[in-house]
């Protein structure tokens, strides 16, 4: 059984990153053919793919993010992480790691963190 973890700050101030960990166990982040996604869901408003990082370390990002956004890995702690910049209250959102992504649906997500971007 994959289980993925966020971690990170719940409060971020505006012009300031977003940076998130999913912590994977029961699973590799490098086994073949997998995609690691992040996915967040501002309130009132539907799920939003932000990019994802493959088994073999490729990044695929959202268009409308791509400016802002990066996703890294470190494979010796089995993490994968989100660096979200010059954020503002639009950011506002419960943040989700998941597996999957551009090329297989989604089969274990995390539970989520609420991140808050104010002053």
């Amino acid at each position: 059984q994959v289980q993925l973890q966020e971690s990170g700050p719940g409060l971020v101030k505006p012009s300031q990153t977003l940076s998130l960990t999913c912590t994977v166990s029961g699973g590799s982040i490098t086994t073949s053919l997998y995609e690691w996604s992040w996915i967040r869901q501002p309130p009132g408003k539907g799920l939003e793919w932000m990019g994802a990082i493959a088994y073999e370390g490729s990044n695929y990002y959202s268009p409308s993010l791509r400016s802002r956004t990066s996703i890294s890995r470190d494979t010796s702690k089995n993490q994968f992480s989100l660096q979200l910049s010059s954020v503002t209250p639009e950011d506002t959102a419960v943040y989700y790691c998941a597996r999957g992504g551009t090329t297989r649906p989604y089969d274990y997500w995390g539970q989520g963190t609420q991140v808050t971007v104010s002053s």
